[in-house]
């Protein structure tokens, strides 16, 4: 399975502090975001060689990914620090449209750029997309690639491992229904009832299949609608009058409720999995902010492990998923997660806090990096650590370059269409705000 889509910093509040900030390093805040980006620094790390690993360390993957599927840990690691991160951000500017704004100008550019250099390499045949899309209309295709939907739209991914921006864009609909309609707070009990569901799905004699509403309503149909209510979520969500703004979020919440157990391409299980590991990270935060419990959290905490372990074990050995790997990964990120919070009021080494700065750039430019050693020069057989760690180096420069050339000015467009959207309306627009 491919990596999860790394969570990024949210924006940083425009008003200016209480009192003055202390010293670098002594900064609560400074260590709480420290902590978060080494946590994406470790998750990119294990993304990058989990995949590089097909490429250079095949009898090392061989041998391991049956006891642990590297890549499930990043998975899950990402998710864990996006729940965290995602709905503090919403909350702390209290503005549905300054939060669209921020996450479009955070992903799109990097992702632009990226599949616009695959579909390039393609055409000069240094990279194959293969017979993934044999058949597909390319405008359906192209379609429901903009709405960062495809996976949960029975379409493949152009970049493998772009699957994940379906399931996160899936709680960031969900987040901000909860947000819209004042039931924000209630991020733990989302998280047990979506853990409770997933461990009775994958007990249950009947599930399902993958792709379900593909199949039944027809690709090109659901690819439409889907996009047609991703609109009006977003537009009418992001409305100052609550006879919009509402019914707007509420119909992206049941988009994504609707899509991803019943047209993703994980088990059914997982799925609902994934947005319970997401968020039992949101109710961490509440705990260690303040608004909610640490008893509360660790409840969560332990429900969600056992229907998650449960669900994992309850599939059993097949050829496309082996128990033993997921459980061990999914358990793994846990514990770093657990770990790193232990850990809150210490230093984080700076070469992981750099990592995790540039992690969504590790994310999507080394499958890219991949593609082209695999179309040039081939796989090889036996284990060559010199060139996974040349690789490694590679890739890292590329992220930097790419991190500073796209994402960095992607992200100044984000907060000046923000400061000018805040300054027309004259301050923040609530989810209590009037018509």
């Amino acid at each position: 399975m491919e990596p999860a889509l790394p969570v990024l910093r949210p924006l940083p509040r425009r008003t200016p502090p209480a009192a003055p900030a202390p010293a670098p390093g002594g900064s609560a805040a400074a260590t709480r975001l420290g902590r978060l980006d080494a946590l994406r620094g470790i998750a990119a790390l294990l993304v990058a060689v989990d995949h590089s690993s097909y490429s250079f360390m095949a009898e090392f993957r061989g041998q391991v990914m049956p006891q642990i599927d590297i890549g499930r840990y990043g998975v899950m690691l990402f998710f864990l620090v996006s729940g965290y991160v995602i709905p503090a951000s919403l909350e702390r500017r209290g503005c549905v449209r300054s939060f669209w704004i921020g996450r479009a100008h955070r992903i799109y550019p990097l992702w632009a750029a990226v599949v616009g250099s695959v579909l390039a390499l393609n055409l000069v045949g240094l990279a194959h997309l293969g017979a993934r899309f044999d058949g597909q209309n390319p405008v359906t295709v192209a379609v429901a690639h903009a709405t960062l939907l495809q996976e949960v739209l029975g379409t493949p991914s152009v970049v493998l491992v772009l699957w994940t921006l379906s399931y996160e864009l899936a709680f960031y609909l969900l987040v901000v229904a909860l947000f819209t309609v004042r039931l924000h707070r209630r991020s733990a009990t989302v998280a047990v009832s979506l853990a409770t569901l997933a461990a009775v799905t994958a007990t249950v004699a009947f599930v399902p299949p993958a792709s379900t509403l593909s199949s039944a309503l027809g690709r090109g149909p659901l690819i439409a609608l889907a996009a047609t209510v991703l609109v009006f979520a977003v537009l009418c969500g992001s409305s100052r009058r609550s006879a919009l703004r509402v019914p707007g979020a509420v119909a992206g919440g049941v988009l994504a409720l609707v899509l991803v157990p019943f047209n993703g391409t994980v088990p059914l299980w997982e799925g609902l999995v994934i947005l319970a590991v997401m968020f039992l990270g949101t109710a961490v935060q509440r705990a260690e902010s303040g608004t909610g419990t640490w008893p509360r959290a660790a409840l969560t905490a332990a429900v969600v492990v056992i229907c998650a372990v449960g669900s994992a074990y309850a599939n059993g050995d097949t050829d496309r998923f082996a128990p033993r790997g997921w459980i061990t990964a999914f358990l793994l990120a846990v514990l770093t997660f657990g770990v790193a919070l232990a850990l809150r009021r210490r230093r984080f080494p700076r070469a992981l806090i750099w990592l995790g700065t540039v992690s969504y750039s590790v994310y999507l430019v080394h499958p890219v990096l991949l593609a082209v050693n695999d179309g040039v020069i081939g796989r090889h057989r036996h284990d060559e650590p010199v060139l996974e760690a040349a690789f490694l180096a590679v890739l890292l420069a590329c992220c930097a370059l790419t991190h500073r050339f796209v994402e960095v000015p992607g992200m100044a467009r984000g907060r000046e269409l923000i400061r000018r959207a805040e300054q027309g309306r004259g301050g923040n627009l609530s989810a209590s705000g009037g018509d």
